[in-house]
């Protein structure tokens, strides 16, 4: 297979281009930085990256896995054209806080580390990304609840409530943290107040951390092993989930338009998992994920191809 060279402003961007290039996934391209964007005065990029890439030469599949792809949703859509590659409206900012300029909440690309790429190399093998990839927060409360205990809920949004009060205090940002059960066993804690923009952070990533770290404190203070722990910041998961189900129904249309799919840019688990809810209630449409984390993706398809 021929190697192609393209460029960017950054090394994902460059990666971006030789994939629809390509016309194939990430997990299936191998390649070589061969220039990155060099640092400028006060800090700016100057000049572009310039990799080049090339499709991974692989064995031929066996007639079963092929098949198992093909009921996966890893083929091209009806019509046998190529999957196409959406981003997030503009307009998804609604979702952050107007106060905080610096937050970019685009909904497709919630939580994805800037630059994740950058220094990888040829990735001709197939499982160095895995290596040294922390667990998720999912597998540290299995692990954890082995030896748990069933713990009230409102003894474990009591821990919740005090820890964040704390934290609140450190940041030096007028706020009030109370709690609200969803259901049986789930209780979210809400901080509410005015510019709270440092406890949200870009596209999140901050409220992100701060509700694993709120998670193991409360685990380790009361070895709860049952219920399920969520943190809200001034609205902004409802904002995000609105802004995120408004996003899914605009890219099903458009896979019921064409007969194509549509692939979405990454995202983190719990929004891919707002994404997989919203189309599953669409006729026609069906959604599966590829990739791995960081990098892993919805994929908008038509429903008899996912067949």
């Amino acid at each position: 297979m021929e190697w192609v060279e393209t460029t960017g402003k950054s090394v994902d961007e460059a990666l971006d281009a030789a994939l629809d290039q390509l016309g194939v996934a990430e997990d299936d391209v191998e390649y070589e930085v061969l220039e990155e964007p060099k640092v400028g005065l006060f800090g700016r990029l100057r000049g572009d990256a310039r990799i080049r890439a090339r499709v991974r030469p692989t064995k031929p599949r066996a007639k079963e896995d092929r098949r198992d792809r093909r009921k996966r949703g890893g083929g091209s859509g009806g019509n046998g054209s190529g999957p196409t590659k959406v981003a997030a409206p503009e307009d998804a900012a609604d979702a952050a806080p107007q106060a905080e300029s610096d937050l970019d909440d685009s909904p497709a690309m919630a939580e994805q580390p800037s630059g994740e790429r950058n220094g990888r190399g040829a990735r001709s093998g197939g499982g160095g990304r895995n290596s040294g990839r922390r667990r998720s927060a999912a597998q540290e409360e299995d692990s954890m609840s082995e030896t748990g205990a069933d713990v009230p809920l409102n003894e474990q949004g009591a821990v919740a409530v005090s820890f964040l009060e704390g934290v609140v205090k450190e940041f030096a940002v007028e706020a009030t943290v109370t709690t609200r059960e969803i259901d049986e066993d789930t209780i979210e804690v809400v901080v509410d107040g005015p510019d709270l923009g440092l406890l949200i952070g870009p596209k999140g990533v901050t409220l992100s951390a701060l509700q694993d770290l709120t998670r193991t404190v409360v685990q380790r203070k009361t070895s709860a092993r049952n219920g399920r722990l969520l943190i809200d910041v001034g609205g902004y998961r409802e904002r995000r989930k609105e802004a995120l189900e408004r996003f899914a129904r605009t890219a099903a249309d458009k896979v019921l338009e064409t007969g194509a799919r549509v692939v979405l840019e990454p995202m983190s688990a719990a929004d891919r998992k707002i994404i997989h809810d919203t189309v599953n209630g669409i006729d026609g449409v069906a959604t599966t994920s590829q990739g791995e984390d960081p990098r892993r993706r919805v994929v908008l398809l038509p429903e008899a191809s996912a067949g």
